[in-house]
């Protein structure tokens, strides 16, 4: 990417230039991010049409910690990256912090994302009709931010096997971050579910 640009200050073209290029900075958990920036800015669009205002409030709300979500996940993997190209005695403890920092800040992102559940059934049920298929875009957009962030974070985890871990030794190390993959696991069960029910009011002729 060259100079090290954030997701608030680069065009879509020279964030996802950088996204392609060999790195990973940014990488998988930073366009996590940006789809639930882009699953946020699409529910305050429809909850500005339909009036709904609390929601509107934290869909911007939203939008703005997921693009801040999206430049910290860039900073871990940046980090992560670094560890594993270690070469001395300290590898294995960087590495391990690491993947410890990364499946934290995957965990909030997810967190993030499922805190923004209920308002997009709100929308999907209560908004203005004329815009169910941005509500069940928006659908699309936070379950790949969800998806997404259960998989960096499940990864990450067992990433902490570098130490010489077990699986069990890490879900009984970190019990919240081993939850929150099968709570992940349920809020995208929980949107598959939401664009069931509006498919065919959003996509009539499918």
């Amino acid at each position: 990417m060259g100079e090290k640009t954030t997701t608030r200050d680069a065009t879509i073209e020279r964030w996802t230039a950088g996204l392609a290029e060999a790195n990973g900075d940014p990488g998988g958990g930073a366009a996590a991010g940006v789809m639930l920036a882009i699953a946020a800015g699409l529910m305050s669009m429809v909850a500005g049409y339909s009036e709904a205002d609390g929601i509107l409030v934290r869909a911007r709300e939203l939008r703005e910690a997921a693009l801040d979500a999206a430049d910290a996940d860039a900073a871990a993997s940046a980090a992560f990256g670094a560890a594993f190209r270690r070469d001395d005695d300290g590898r294995s403890a960087a590495i391990s912090e690491a993947s410890l920092e990364a499946a934290r800040s995957s965990a909030l992102l997810g967190e993030r994302a499922r805190a923004a559940i209920p308002d997009l059934e709100t929308l999907a049920a209560e908004g203005d009709a004329a815009l169910v298929a941005d509500v069940a875009v928006a659908a699309a957009a936070l379950r790949a931010a969800l998806a997404s962030a259960r998989t960096n974070l499940s990864y990450d985890l067992a990433t902490l096997r570098s130490a010489g871990l077990s699986l069990d030794d890490v879900r009984a190390a970190h019990p919240d971050l081993w939850t929150s993959v099968a709570a992940l696991d349920d809020a995208v069960a929980r949107v598959d579910g939401l664009t069931a029910r509006i498919d065919h009011r959003a996509a009539p002729t499918a």
